[in-house]
């Protein structure tokens, strides 16, 4: 009988990327060598990227299947033929099946080459390449001392041969490499061979120009028409450029911009998070002088940018726009107008940018890059690392969250957690306390102890803001995994703001922790919801707000916090660091 349903549809309903990726990814070598670590490892990687993937490995095969079995050369055959077997039928079905064990013997792991490709499915032997000695040293269960003493006959290694592969797909050196960066090179290899999207893997993609030839591209840029940007696209370049968007490679097209817009998604299939488009805007007479280009210089101040390569141009249905991002089109939000008076067609196209976006305005040294934040992160030997988003000044309730998560982090068994504090540094609408005052309250807080300097590091993230409420916040946390954090701290009312007739919350105040966790492609993120901090009038300090108690507590509301810091007055003592205040204070005066 013949399956009645194909693998082409099986690739369109299994997983969230479409596309049949159905094969085995063979992993061999010594006990000890590190197969089951890197299998669950890639099994975890890829399920998280919604590429269906699953690991047969010795307890789930052996006290199962072949729990009949021993470990004679005849019964380690068998062993072998029948996981063979049954990684086909996973491979067949569409998924990624990952199998782990010894298989010392290489025409036993040629049988099972054969088994999969007469079917036309792909397999992938992996060498997992560690030394006896090393294996030996790794030995946890004490199996290789056991088998030295004579406790256990026919162990690998010892009394039993391994023929290594002559010629396996991928040589995995694990006394060399740790298991991330071993995941990231199974994982290309995945890609070569059409198995994984390329966008799967977990690189950041900057679109910086090459040193090598950006005099030739700076040259060529000056033969083409030009098309002038503003400094709110400035900064969206500056975001995709250094790789905060990836996968995405320039100003969305319209099928990019259509995803976005329905999908809050970006790339092949629907797994990689982007909810918010980031797309330019043209005039009509802009599109009429440039269409039918093939490559178009973004000039901002006279200042040539970047090229856009193959740009097309499309309607820019700007209500829809708004009214899909924002859940309003109302013309007294800051950003909608920005939309409403921008041009009548959008252009995308892939961006090559000539170099690094630097706004000269002190803070330079603070706007990294997420691979640089990625090696920070590396050189701090931070186990885990928890994001927290800000456009606002720090007070001790939000340093009480950070803190506490840092504890709760600890407890989970993580030996160094690391803090990313990291403010929006993009454009925000007038009333917001600007980036500098910001970074110097944010200096303060860190100088004063109120966080610990040590594990925290202080960041500026490049984007706009859009005060788009749960769709926004989508965004914020996505563009922090690409920095390497696998923990973000939303808020109450994450990217809201009033509404500009009804002065109401624009977005319920819990949505957005709500969407976060609900969100596709942010699997790998956790997310750890705001407790509300209130400060306790009895104990002088910032503390999580106990409705038991809730007649010691008074909320100190940010209408509150400005009129105390224009009126020059001070706030109860523990609110806010004195210098941290002093900073918020000056400013607000100053505006007087």
């Amino acid at each position: 009988m013949q399956h009645h349903v194909s693998r082409s549809t099986r690739g369109k309903i299994m997983g969230e990327r479409a596309g049949f990726r159905g094969c085995t990814i063979w992993f061999t070598g010594y006990s000890g060598a590190g197969k089951s670590t890197l299998a669950f490892a890639l099994e975890d990687y890829l399920c998280s990227k919604g590429i269906p993937a699953y690991v047969l490995d010795g307890d789930n095969i052996r006290h199962g299947l072949n729990s009949n079995l021993g470990f004679s050369p005849e019964d380690r055959e068998e062993n072998i033929r029948r996981v063979a077997e049954v990684a086909r039928l996973f491979a067949d079905s569409g998924v990624v099946c990952i199998t782990s064990f010894i298989s010392p013997y290489l025409k036993d792991r040629e049988s099972a080459r054969k088994v999969h490709e007469k079917d036309g499915l792909k397999f992938l032997e992996i060498f997992v390449d560690a030394p006896l000695a090393v294996c030996e040293e790794r030995d946890v269960k004490g199996l290789y001392k056991k088998a030295r003493a004579g406790l256990i006959k026919g162990f690998t290694g010892i009394d039993q041969i391994y023929e290594p592969p002559a010629n396996p797909d991928l040589n995995m050196k694990t006394a060399e490499f740790g298991i991330d960066e071993s995941i990231q090179q199974i994982v290309t290899k995945l890609e070569e061979h059409g198995i994984v999207p390329d966008h799967a893997i977990d690189s950041i993609k900057e679109l910086f120009i090459p040193a090598e030839h950006l005099d030739s591209a700076k040259a060529e840029a000056a033969s083409l028409k030009t098309l002038s940007i503003d400094k709110v696209d400035l900064q969206w370049v500056q975001v995709l450029s250094e790789g905060w968007a990836t996968p995405l490679t320039g100003f969305m097209r319209e099928a990019e911009y259509l995803q976005s817009l329905h999908f809050n998604s970006a790339g092949n299939g629907r797994a990689t998070s982007q909810s918010v488009p980031i797309v330019l805007a043209a005039s009509t007479a802009d599109k009429e002088r440039l269409h039918g280009e093939k490559a178009i210089t973004l000039v901002h101040s006279g200042k040539p940018v970047a090229i856009l390569r193959n740009p097309e141009f499309y309607e820019h249905r700007k209500e829809e726009r708004c009214a899909r991002t924002f859940g309003t089109t109302h013309a007294g939000h800051p950003y909608i107008k920005m939309i409403m008076d921008s041009g009548d067609w959008l252009v995308g196209g892939d961006l090559e940018v000539f170099e690094r976006i630097r706004w000269n305005d002190g803070l330079d040294q603070y706007r990294l890059k997420p691979n640089e934040l990625r090696k920070k992160f590396t050189e701090l030997g931070a186990d885990a690392v928890f994001a927290f988003q800000l456009r606002n000044p720090i007070h001790n309730g939000h340093a009480l969250l950070m803190s506490d998560t840092r504890r709760q982090l600890l407890e989970q068994g993580y030996k160094n957690p690391t803090l990313l504090l990291h403010p929006l540094g993009g454009w925000t609408k007038d009333d917001d306390v600007p980036l500098d005052v910001r970074m110097a309250q944010h200096h303060a807080v860190l100088e004063a102890g109120i966080l610990d300097p040590k594990s925290t590091v202080l960041a500026i993230f490049p984007s706009p803001m859009l005060y788009a409420g749960p769709t926004e916040v989508q965004w914020h946390a996505k563009a922090r995994m690409a920095t390497g954090a696998n923990f973000y701290i939303v808020g109450r009312d994450p990217a809201g703001m009033p509404h500009p007739e009804t002065k109401k919350d624009l977005y319920n105040m819990f949505h957005g922790a709500k969407v976060l966790e609900l969100s596709p492609g942010l699997q790998k993120l956790s997310i750890i919801p705001f407790r509300e901090a209130s400060y306790n009038t009895k104990n002088k300090q910032m503390e999580f707000f106990d409705a038991t108690r809730k007649e010691e507590f008074d909320n100190i509301s940010g209408t509150k916090m400005r009129k105390l810091a224009r009126d020059g007055e001070q706030p109860p003592s523990g609110f806010m660091g004195d210098a941290a205040w002093k900073i918020l204070a000056d400013h607000y005066q100053s505006k007087k």
